[in-house]
């Protein structure tokens, strides 16, 4: 359970800098790509899985090497084809001879058993296969043939798909998707970017991480965040704005109603919430802001509002939903009486 005293600013700042170190080390490893570190370390703080999207070669795989290494975790990779059974990813039981001579299963443990698993083109897996992951990412443990057994801890799920290859692809059901905390779009970079890399990498190999966090001092991370302050007004602004996804709500703005089917579950505001304590931390701050929630909050909805065939019809995107839904919602959320009037000068 997260501590609630409030942090002090000689506790705050070595997790500030030790995040700053981090950040270092992974735009020295995939350049051009700051806001998309930030952001990936936003949803390891929060606990999160993170569903990355982008073309092939753009550096999904190696972020999570990267971050691996970094981190001082377990990593693996899955390779999700068509042909990939549950068991490939979870583990089976199979059956040995015991030095007694008798016969027994023996669990041998999957893939899935580590602290970081890349769930590589995960939308190439079938609904059979990717519906294994569910309940690991939902309570960090699988059961097979009834019993149960947890995953180590931290356990992230980091997933990637490609968005133009839809031959052979099953696209994710939208109960997956729920327990992904962000879907970051990992996109290409510029030319400057492009030079540096064939300039100073052989067959554009990244270097090793030159830093390694031991694993107090991540529990020590995970332990700061905790403790960074949500206030009343802020909470109450996650809790409007989730609502406010939803067609018909109090506060729902046009394009809600007009191109909105399903808005977010409330495992949306959870996210929120986490993923601003993250943020707030990283920008070096005890407690959670407005613009914390703000910066997070598109990561957070893209994937779990639900547009229907006008949307599609009128060329609308979701995040023109989200950004119109940012725009408009009064952050205070104050309600005056019909007859008082704000000036442009705040006085009423």
């Amino acid at each position: 359970m997260a501590d609630s005293s409030v942090l002090q600013p000689n506790e705050l700042a070595p997790s500030v800098d030790l995040v700053g170190k981090i950040l270092a080390e992974l735009d020295g490893i995939l350049l051009g790509q700051s806001r998309l570190h930030r952001m990936v370390l936003v949803g390891v703080l929060s606990h999160g899985h993170i569903l990355l999207e982008g073309l092939p070669g753009v550096g999904k795989t190696a972020l999570v090497n990267a971050l691996g290494q970094l981190l001082n975790l377990e990593f693996n990779r899955v390779q999700f084809t068509p042909d990939l059974m549950p068991g490939d990813i979870l583990g089976t039981n199979i059956l040995q001879d015991s030095t007694e001579g008798s016969r027994e299963m023996i669990f041998q443990p999957g893939p899935i058993f580590t602290n970081i698993l890349l769930a590589d083109e995960i939308n190439r897996a079938s609904p059979k296969t990717q519906s294994a992951l569910l309940e690991a990412m939902q309570e960090c443990r699988v059961t097979l043939m009834g019993s149960t057994r947890e995953l180590p801890k931290p356990f992230f799920v980091l997933a990637s798909q490609n968005p133009i290859e839809l031959e052979g692809t099953y696209p994710l059901p939208e109960a997956q998707l729920d327990r992904f905390l962000f879907k970051l779009n990992v996109t290409g970079v510029d030319v400057d970017v492009l030079d540096q890399i064939i300039s100073t990498r052989r067959r554009g190999e990244p270097p090793v991480p030159q830093t390694t966090i031991p694993s107090e001092q991540l529990e020590s991370l995970f332990e700061v965040m905790g403790r960074i302050f949500l206030p009343k007004a802020v909470s109450r602004y996650i809790s409007r704005l989730t609502a406010a996804t939803h067609p018909d709500a109090a506060e729902a703005t046009d394009a809600v109603n007009s191109y909105v089917t399903y808005g977010a579950s409330p495992r949306a505001a959870i996210a929120m919430a986490e993923a601003s304590r993250a943020h707030a931390l990283i920008e070096g701050r005890p407690t959670v802001g407005f613009e914390d929630v703000k910066a997070i909050a598109p990561a957070v909805l893209n994937h779990r509002i639900l547009l229907n065939y006008k949307a599609r019809f009128d060329k609308i995107e979701t995040r023109m939903v989200i950004s119109q839904l940012l725009d408009n919602l009064d952050e205070a959320g104050v309600d005056l009486p019909a007859d008082v009037k704000i000036s442009q000068e705040g006085a009423v």
